[in-house]
């Protein structure tokens, strides 16, 4: 007898199937009204895009269940969270769209149960796991088969969800996530790494009006509207012309739930151990079923957790989601990630970023200018950029990165993003001729020489990214303090020259250098360290970005800096 016609099944609202990790260390399984606790500070998942995706259920949920009326309000649930039981109440109205099994509509799966199809293994669900052709043609030689045979109920929810919306490119009629495949996601996080979980989910929390597009209408969410969640009715097959689902058509709260795949779990009695999460469990699912020709997305949608990119060559085409890069996420992208900049390089921060920026920040200083005390728990706050590195359908990575998110009058806002992206812009130059002059110093033809050097960039970057955070907040303590600061802070500006020029010369040293002492051509070496001491120097034709920076920053290129411990801080 199935657990179905038993009438065991999960809810996703109601059952303890998160972990999640308390003050004091330890982690336990609860139900998502678990977010409400104050000893609550994360949640502690197997595997890091589960982190990530449990990150976002739980703010799609609080969004959907909870949505402040504006931010007066959302500041109100900020300093004075729900109790555990308000806010089980708060989600028990939406019960019916999270069962995970039976035989009425299941979260995330086609209604349909898809018994003309084949059943294949659970490992589908993963997007690090090779795909049929992977497996057939032996080349799964990095993302190995067999590695997933069977999942716990709680692994299988989070591996369907997680699928669900970074859904990557997987051949003719298999569609593609909402925000394309391998989407970035960006979060607001607090600085403190023991502030709760309410906060670090409930600052990535809108109002319907941030929400609510051109072309749209906000209406109170129910568990039975098919434009919030596809899975409470029949699929929107998509096998013409004409099924494309458009944002005009949608609930705005759907991004949060996308569903561009066909699946059905099949689960089963099984005493077995998950090869997730480790856990011994007596029910398992081994098998999914799934079907092409599911939700085809199309049109300008934005994702409220994503970073875009538009041409502002050609504003009528839609925004393309940023993905992740070979190489990961750095200071370099920075300001794409924080700063809008719609009509020069075309980047849309995330408009939970943006939110944060023009709306959360003002309210709570607001607050602050008629006396209310208020933690200071939006004076500092970080940035959590993640995602999969794809190649098409092929995961080549996976990145998790935190960056501080500082926050500046709005007035001051294009005067930030100019000096940021002079800095950036030096540092890339300055790599270039790094890289250059390594290879100068390696190969008698250079210009001959192939092969992948950008692992020479990205030292270069990791070694100097303290430096620009250091520099990036004393540009958000000049732009808060100072009405008027039309010129880069001078002493900031030659801080980071002297940090990149020395950071420059080390690492040429060091991978000029490498080897055996027999191998190294040492007047090929001197020649090119001569060339990069001039480039550094200002003194090179190529150099005018140099002269230009120091120019700008109102400081004289010199053999040493002014302080020399400032420099490389």
């Amino acid at each position: 007898m199935s657990f179905e016609e038993q009438g065991t099944t999960m809810n996703l609202l109601t059952a303890c199937w998160l972990p999640f990790r308390t003050r004091d260390g330890t982690t336990t399984y609860r139900a998502p009204s678990a977010v409400a606790d104050p000893e609550v500070i994360d949640l502690a998942l197997p595997r890091a895009d589960f982190q990530g995706a449990a990150h976002q259920f739980l703010i799609g949920l609080l969004q959907t269940a909870l949505p402040p009326q504006d931010h007066g309000d959302w500041l109100d649930r900020f300093i004075e969270p729900p109790s555990i039981a308000e806010l089980e109440s708060i989600f028990a109205p939406f019960n019916a769209a999270f069962e995970l099994d039976g035989e009425r509509a299941r979260f995330m799966q086609d209604l349909d149960p898809l018994k003309d199809v084949k059943e294949t293994t659970v490992s589908g669900l993963l997007i690090d796991s090779p795909g049929a052709n992977g497996v057939k043609n032996n080349t799964d030689f990095f993302v190995k088969r067999g590695r997933v045979d069977a999942m716990c109920e709680d692994c299988s929810a989070l591996a369907l969800f997680t699928m669900q919306i970074n859904a990557p490119a997987g051949g003719a009629g298999i569609r593609v996530g909402l925000r394309g495949g391998g989407p970035l996601t960006t979060l607001v996080l607090p600085e403190l790494p023991d502030a709760s979980l309410w906060s670090r989910l409930w600052l990535n929390v809108l109002t319907p009006k941030a929400l609510t597009r051109s072309g749209q209408t906000w209406k109170a969410p129910r568990a039975d509207d098919d434009t919030l969640f596809l899975w409470m009715a029949s699929t929107r097959v998509s096998d013409k012309k004409g099924t494309e689902v458009l944002p005009d058509s949608m609930h705005p709260l759907h991004p949060y739930w996308s569903m561009p795949r066909r699946f059905r779990l099949l689960f089963e009695d099984a005493s077995c151990r998950c090869d997730i999460c480790g856990r011994e469990t007596t029910r398992a699912v081994r098998h999914i079923r799934a079907k092409k020709q599911g939700t085809n997305y199309d049109g300008p949608w934005l994702h409220p957790l994503t970073p875009y990119r538009r041409d502002p060559k050609k504003p009528s085409e839609p925004p393309l989601s940023t993905k992740g890069q070979p190489g990961g996420l750095g200071y370099q992208h920075w300001s794409n990630l924080v700063l809008h900049d719609a009509d020069t390089s075309g980047a849309l921060p995330a408009l939970v970023v943006q939110d944060y920026i023009a709306g959360k920040v003002p309210v709570v200083d607001e607050e602050r200018r008629f006396g209310e005390e208020i933690a200071a728990l939006l004076k500092h706050t970080r940035l959590w950029a993640f995602g999969h590195d794809m190649d098409n359908m092929k995961p080549r990575g996976w990145y998790s990165v935190e960056m501080p998110l500082v926050a500046v009058p709005p007035a001051q806002q294009e005067r930030l993003r100019t000096w940021v992206q002079q800095c950036t812009e030096l540092a890339r130059q300055v790599a270039w001729m790094v890289r250059a002059q390594v290879k100068n110093a390696w190969f008698a033809r250079p210009s001959d020489a192939k092969g992948d050097m950008s692992h020479i960039d990205l030292q270069f970057y990791d070694a100097t990214q303290g430096a620009f955070f250091h520099a990036l907040h004393a540009f958000q303590q000049a732009l808060t303090e100072v009405d008027d600061t039309p010129r880069l802070p001078s002493g900031v500006a030659e801080a980071w020259y002297f940090t990149l020029k020395h950071e420059a010369l080390a690492l040429f040293e060091e991978q000029a250098l490498s080897g055996a002492l027999e191998a190294v051509d040492l007047q090929r070496a001197t020649a090119a360290r001569r060339q990069l001491l001039n480039f550094l120097a200002g003194r090179s034709k190529g150099s005018k970005v140099i002269r230009q920076f120091a120019e700008t920053g109102g400081f004289v290129l010199s053999a040493k800096p002014a302080t020399t411990e400032e420099s490389v801080s």
